[in-house]
């Protein structure tokens, strides 16, 4: 199975009668239109931290940015593993939308060529006042702050369909059902 193709199953037990699994391109699309993504890491001691960032999708993996002193790049730092998810077309409506849920480990992107490519993405996907030059292996913004650039290759998704009907689907990029 390529590593882009997940092998996919739908929850019976936590989906409507006759709901069928979300595909992977649906949660792709998604992920590509959100703005607003939600990243969970571990503080050094165990508890969790949750924050918003800006995410975008590009080569099989989700992107985003923080300086070098924030809290997620300080968890990062120890503990690698995280969480990225986000909400689409209903995002907090009950009866409309996709929730899409990304469990990965965050690698920091230092090649110029990546980053040249990702900051072209930001720009795209939000607008000239995310513009980012690169600089020293990290984007640098308008104002001179410095930003780490982390990419999340998905090794299981969840994704929560609401509707007429409500799915869990769960996706595997190792090959297991």
């Amino acid at each position: 199975m390529p590593a882009n193709e997940p092998a996919t199953t739908l929850g019976e037990d936590y989906s409507s009668e006759g709901a069928a699994p979300t595909t992977w391109s649906a949660a792709v699309g998604g992920m590509t239109e959100a703005e607003i993504f939600w990243l969970s890491t571990v503080r050094p001691e165990g508890r969790p931290h949750v924050t918003p960032v800006l995410a975008v999708w590009a080569d099989g993996a989700l992107h985003f940015c923080t300086g070098p002193g924030e809290r997620k790049a300080k968890n990062i730092e120890g503990n690698a593993y995280c969480v990225l998810t986000t909400s689409t077309a209903g995002g907090n409506d009950l009866h409309a939308g996709l929730d899409v849920v990304v469990e990965g480990e965050a690698v920091r992107i230092e090649d110029e060529p990546t980053l040249l490519g990702l900051a072209e993405v930001f720009e795209a996907k939000y607008g000239s006042e995310w513009h980012f030059d690169v600089l020293d292996g990290a984007f640098k913004g308008a104002a001179g702050s410095r930003a780490l650039v982390f990419r999340v290759v998905p090794v299981t998704a969840f994704g929560f369909g609401r509707g007429e009907t409500y799915s869990q689907t769960r996706w595997r990029f190792d090959g297991e059902g």
